[in-house]
């Protein structure tokens, strides 16, 4: 079990991650490669992965990075340094600009039980080379493993980010921490958060601004860094559902519809199957709330969706002529 406690200045100070991190994505999607949980939700994934990285002779790299990074309760620290602010760029010179000493005690403490495999020994001294071949390996996963699914990943992530906002704008920072209910088994009460964790653990702030950032390949439980020093971050499942690649390969085609009344229109359409505001739909598409309105109001006058006010929100759903419309031609 995972315990944090705030104080009111804590409260005060609580961030949500404007999206997902790429090296965190990385590091977690590499886990899932090496076990088998969410086999329900991520199976297809693993095996259309591992057929590209056999297809590009990746797999001894791969093998390697999993040697730095095993599916363990503790794995290194300085490989996840991001907190949703980082593009992969950034956030690989962030990794390649830690410091010799930290390398070689995080890599030590991962096989402080057994012998050090011969590559993590040559990543820990730091010298440049091993550093740069780390990078580019680094980076050439996540080109295979991460970044052919990032539409997925930030519409969960849009999706996730606009329920907390939500939250927070009806109750604060207390209802922001307890809109993380079940079905995660997070539970917030008394300024004190508890949230399911591989052991036993206490995070301590200490003033410090705690990040909740989501994690499209965090399942399970969420998960901290190990080192207390380091800026506290809290990693978070999103839970994608089962057979979201069937549904991201298919968006991928652009409706029959889309040819009608536009991409972005048609986006919309779909994303309207149950009552959303129009800061819900800006978050959700990556557009300002006015462009939504506009979109929502052509789509309203053609009868394709209908608003309605619940108390100081504005709701909109699509309506059956709007699902007819997505749905396509009727045999």
């Amino acid at each position: 079990m995972l315990h944090v406690r705030f104080d009111s200045g804590e409260l005060a100070r609580l961030r949500v991650a404007r999206r997902t991190d790429p090296l965190w994505e990385a590091v977690l999607s590499l886990h899932l490669l090496q076990n088998r949980q969410a086999a329900l939700v991520f199976d297809p994934w693993r095996q259309e992965v591992r057929t590209a990285l056999e297809r590009r002779r990746m797999l001894p790299v791969v093998r390697e990075l999993m040697r730095l990074c095993p599916p363990a309760p503790y794995f290194p620290d300085f490989l996840t340094p991001g907190r949703g602010e980082d593009d992969l760029d950034a956030a690989l010179e962030r990794v390649l600009a830690t410091p010799r000493r930290r390398l070689a005690e995080e890599l030590a403490r991962v096989y402080v039980r057994g012998p050090v495999p011969r590559s993590v020994r040559w990543v820990a001294e730091g010298g440049a080379e091993a550093l740069r071949w780390l990078g580019e390996a680094l980076r050439r996963y996540h080109d295979v493993a991460v970044a052919p699914y990032l539409a997925a990943v930030r519409a969960q992530a849009a999706a996730d980010r606009a329920r907390r906002g939500e939250a927070a704008l009806a109750g604060g920072a207390e209802a922001l921490l307890a809109s993380y209910a079940a079905p995660e088994g997070w539970e917030y009460g008394g300024r004190a958060l508890r949230a399911p964790y591989p052991l036993e653990r206490e995070l301590r702030l200490e003033g410090r601004a705690l990040t909740l950032m989501p994690g499209f390949f965090c399942v399970r439980t969420p998960l901290v860094l190990a080192d207390d020093s380091l800026p506290p971050v809290l990693v978070h499942p999103l839970s994608p559902a089962p057979g979201w690649l069937t549904r991201l390969r298919r968006d991928e085609a652009a409706p029959p519809v889309a040819q009608l009344i536009g991409g972005t229109r048609s986006r919309v359409l779909e994303l309207l199957e149950e009552p959303v505001t129009t800061t819900g739909l800006a978050s959700l598409t990556g557009l300002a709330p006015s462009t939504v309105s506009h979109h929502v109001a052509v789509l309203r006058d053609a009868g394709l969706v209908a608003s309605r006010r619940d108390g100081m929100r504005v709701l909109h759903r699509r309506t059956p002529l709007g699902t007819a419309l997505l749905d396509g031609p009727v045999p």
